[in-house]
């Protein structure tokens, strides 16, 4: 790339950024003007947009699903009847509706994408938030923030950890030995600062109404076919990539949605028109617009002369690279969106690991495993640094983006400013953390 569209590149994309962070432009918009004009000037080219859509496909592929497979579920009331059950156990306290947040995210989080989470369990958390007479913005933006955080406990749970995980041969049962506890550790920060960040909604107190009772299911049917596809996906995520045919998450997300309308149509309670109508489309455009100006960002070389440089600064001391990296991708992950941001460090890691010696330049293929164990904490420090940077705003992740766009579809829309008050008191503490627990794992692989 020249060194005149090295600079337009750099300054579309400052300008897409503040176009959102001043709440000037709609996210979508901006990013759309951002492309096209990268197109106009001839910087982006087709060959870099299907090389940024081969690394966004699989992404949008989960992000897809998800919609789907948690608007398929829509009519069938399940949201109202666990809505109130989870109301009733709230008892009208703010207190125990956020630490629900936590029961009822955590869990699911672990092997589902953390988007589609937050698909499925919006419904219910705008509903209690009415029902207590409390903004729905803030548990909103916590729902994010815990299913990115939660994302880290399995190796599916967030595209993040699964891009890492996957590149470098780590399998579902080695993550959970020797990742997983990061990801408990995460949410406990989360647990604890929650009633800081958020004293308005933890102190609350109302009086439920004395006749509050859990509705039927409308439509029993329909959400038991709906709950089998999601039952189903889960599965397929955990077994997938094990079977002859090695299904990745991204298929598995498709062939989900592909069931979920299956069974719509059996149903014929509603059109197959008016379910993929109601996919946010607006969410999966903002996000394929950033992998393009990301692709190019990329392109001008600053993250290549950082990556570079790592080996002159620290030579082959792979703690101190694990902790630069955990600043440096969560920095880079709180204003890019956080997956093409992994994916153009994990080369240049892998890249630094080379150079330093640690291992041969067969390291470079993508079919190589074979690393030592002692790399391992400049991977985790990597997926640390990607999941909870991303929490930092409201474009570093495409939970947060999911979360506002249906904030703004019931009528409260995020700014980049209220997500940050937010997210910027969370993701430095579980950054601060996180480093600690890179320094004990960096100690334990070392002996």
């Amino acid at each position: 790339m020249s060194t005149f569209h090295a600079i337009i590149t750099i300054a579309v994309f400052a300008g897409v950024i503040l176009a959102i962070a001043f709440n000037m432009l709609d996210i979508t918009v901006a990013a759309l003007l951002g492309v096209s004009i990268l197109l106009v000037m001839g910087i982006l080219t087709a060959g870099d947009a299907l090389h940024a859509l081969e690394t966004a496909g699989g992404t949008l592929a989960l992000l897809f699903g998800g919609m789907v497979v948690a608007r398929t579920l829509q009519p069938t009331g399940i949201f109202e009847n666990v809505g109130t059950r989870f109301l009733i156990l709230t008892k009208g306290s703010g207190k125990l509706y956020l630490l629900g947040l936590f029961v009822l995210i955590t869990p699911i989080c672990a092997f589902l994408p953390n988007a589609t989470v937050v698909i499925l369990v919006a419904p219910i958390i705008i509903r209690i938030a009415a029902a207590l007479k409390v903004d729905y913005v803030g548990p909103m933006v916590l729902t994010a923030i815990i299913s990115n955080s939660a994302g880290m406990l399995t190796l599916v749970g967030d595209p993040a950890t699964f891009l890492v995980g996957s590149s470098i041969g780590i399998t579902f049962g080695q993550y959970l030995q020797r990742v997983s506890l990061g990801g408990v550790i995460a949410i406990l920060v989360l647990v604890a600062m929650t009633p800081l960040v958020m004293k308005d909604i933890w102190r609350v107190k109302v009086q439920l109404p004395d006749d509050l009772r859990v509705e039927p299911l409308s439509r029993p049917g329909l959400a038991a076919g709906a709950l089998v596809v999601l039952v189903a996906m889960v599965v397929m995520f955990l077994i997938g990539e094990r079977m002859p045919t090695r299904i990745v998450p991204p298929a598995v997300a498709i062939i989900a949605a592909s069931l979920a309308l299956l069974v719509v149509y059996g149903a014929r309670v509603e059109s197959i028109e008016h379910v993929i109508r109601d996919v946010d489309w607006k969410t999966l455009i903002f996000l394929a617009c950033m992998f393009f100006l990301v692709e190019e960002f990329t392109k001008t070389g600053i993250l290549q002369g950082l990556s570079k440089n790592l080996y002159s600064w620290f030579g082959s001391n792979t703690l101190l690279v694990a902790l630069v990296l955990l600043a440096g991708v969560g920095l880079a992950s709180s204003l890019l969106a956080n997956i093409p941001v992994v994916a153009a460090m994990l080369l240049l890691t892998k890249g630094y690991l080379v150079v330093a010696e640690i291992v041969g330049e067969n390291a470079l293929w993508a079919t190589f495993t074979d690393w030592p164990v002692s790399t391992l904490p400049v991977f985790v420090a990597m997926m640390f640094g990607a999941t909870l940077g991303g929490n930092a705003t409201l474009i570093g992740a495409s939970s947060n983006v999911v979360a506002a766009g249906i904030c703004s579809n019931h009528g409260r829309p995020i700014s980049f400013v209220t997500f940050m008050r937010y997210g910027i008191p969370f993701t430095l503490c579980q950054l601060a953390v996180s480093a600690l627990y890179v320094l004990a794992l960096h100690y334990v692989v070392g002996h």
